[in-house]
């Protein structure tokens, strides 16, 4: 485990080959973000997910196997499509498990979890599928201090993604389009929620409650160059860009869910409380000092550190959990947060979906309980949240996985429909109107670097 901001070190994670792979290793310094943008501008690629942390990218392209929750809540596997499980109570170990079936020895599966798999009785006829996507690739690229490998099942396809790769230019930066965090009424709807919300906790039927609020984006996006410009002025813990059937998601994670080695050590790092972050210095380390000593924001973090631990003692060796760097603070594009790293070593007998079920959805983006505040969140925000709060992943043969809570994104379906979506942690102490400018400073950090699908040509000038 690396001391490093107590976060697993990906780059334990080598490329995956096996038998049937084709692999070539590039000379030289790449562009990875150009390369990436390259990628899946090529047409090439019907899916694909790029994911990146800690100085490591990946790029996973085309379906060579696959596992999806469909909107009949029943788990099916690629390509044997005719076979099918329906959902019980522990969904998540169920992907896992069925995940684990699809992985050959040194193949590796990216995808995702929606936030609604938590809770999808809550969206009835609204469900929106698939709940769940995962895929092995056919043909994977690695980006480490190691250099760029790029396996393949298909020669062909290794050599095309070989010259895109080595060819790629660095990215111009694109214009970007403001867009309105401020529809009319929005600011009242979101109030009153809040303001439920809060009489439900002081009626002690739940402790803490995460609301959010959905903004439209009215015009089409380039999601991979608006990726570029909003990855240049955000520092995530994670980020991801990704084409999976329907939906479509690039986004600059503040947060990892859950990340597990295949030794078994795990770390889970919420984050909570929250001031803006701009360009003014000082300004910024007055709102840090600020949300250091506000009781508020301090008990709204201490009780999701809590939580997370509580979660990881189910499946870890309870002495094993621990805390570390409590309340520090965390800057995330613009805005600062109170955050803390939970670590814990897998029970025997435990794997790291067990780790991620443990913990999903995060604490962060749900409630305490969990059980209480996501009934509450489905009555209060009446739609499914789709991506918004859920994971993407990464997971190996060999037993490790990487997570990333999805916030901080722009979410779009195949069909150009494009939007945001941020919340606040609320708690009996919250102010409606304040929690409502945290959204929208948390939107900031991607709504103002939207770039146009009409812009294109002005990154390449």
């Amino acid at each position: 485990m690396s001391a490093d901001d107590g976060l697993i070190d990906l780059a334990e994670h080598q490329p995956a080959v096996d038998n049937d792979t084709k692999t070539v290793l590039l000379p030289g310094p790449v562009d990875d973000l150009a390369a990436t943008v390259a990628l899946a501008e090529s047409g090439l690629f019907d899916d694909y997910v790029s994911y990146q942390g800690h100085g490591v990218r990946w790029f996973a392209g085309n379906t060579r196997a696959s596992v999806v929750v469909d909107h009949r809540l029943q788990l099916r596997h690629t390509p044997r499509r005719g076979e099918g499980l329906t959902l019980g109570t522990r969904p998540v170990r169920q992907v896992g498990a069925a995940v684990g079936q699809m992985l050959r020895p040194g193949q590796r599966a990216f995808g995702y979890l929606t936030f609604d798999l938590a809770h999808p009785d809550a969206g009835g006829a609204a469900v929106c599928a698939p709940l769940a996507h995962f895929m092995v690739p056919q043909v994977e690229v690695c980006w480490s201090s190691a250099g760029v490998q790029i396996t393949s099942y298909d020669e062909a396809l290794l050599d095309a993604v070989a010259d895109i790769v080595l060819s790629a230019t660095p990215c111009g930066l694109p214009t970007a389009t403001p867009v309105e965090l401020h529809p009319a009424g929005d600011r009242d709807v979101y109030e009153d929620r809040v303001a439920a919300t809060v009489a439900a906790i002081r009626q002690q039927l739940l402790a803490k409650a995460i609301i959010s609020r959905r903004v439209a984006v009215p015009y089409p996006v380039d999601l991979p160059r608006s990726y570029v410009l909003g990855l240049r002025n955000n520092n995530p813990a994670r980020s991801y860009l990704m084409q999976l059937g329907d939906r479509r998601c690039a986004g600059f994670s503040p947060e990892i869910l859950a990340a597990v080695t295949a030794a078994g050590d795990v770390v889970t790092q919420p984050l909570a409380g929250t001031r803006p972050l701009g360009d003014d210095e000082t300004e910024n380390m007055r709102l840090r000092q600020e949300l250091e000593w506000d009781v508020k924001e301090c008990y709204e973090h201490i009780i999701s550190v809590r939580q997370s631990a509580a979660e990881l003692r189910t499946v870890c060796t309870p002495e094993s959990v621990l805390v570390r760097d409590l309340l520090s603070v965390k800057k995330r594009g613009t805005v600062q947060h109170l955050g803390s790293s939970v670590i814990g070593r897998l029970d025997a007998g435990r794997n790291a979906w067990d780790a991620l079920d443990a913990v999903f959805p995060a604490v962060t983006t749900s409630g305490i309980s969990k059980g209480q505040a996501l009934p509450v969140i489905a009555a209060t925000e009446r739609d499914p949240r789709e991506l918004y709060g859920g994971a993407v992943c990464m997971v190996d043969s060999r037993g490790a996985l990487d997570s990333a809570v999805v916030l901080r994104s722009i979410f779009q379906h195949r069909d150009g429909a494009t939007w945001l979506r941020a919340g606040a942690g609320i708690v009996a102490d919250s102010n409606p109107s304040r929690e409502y400018d945290e959204t929208t400073n948390k939107l900031r950090s991607v709504a103002q670097y939207l770039v146009r699908a009409s812009a294109n040509e002005e990154a390449d000038e």
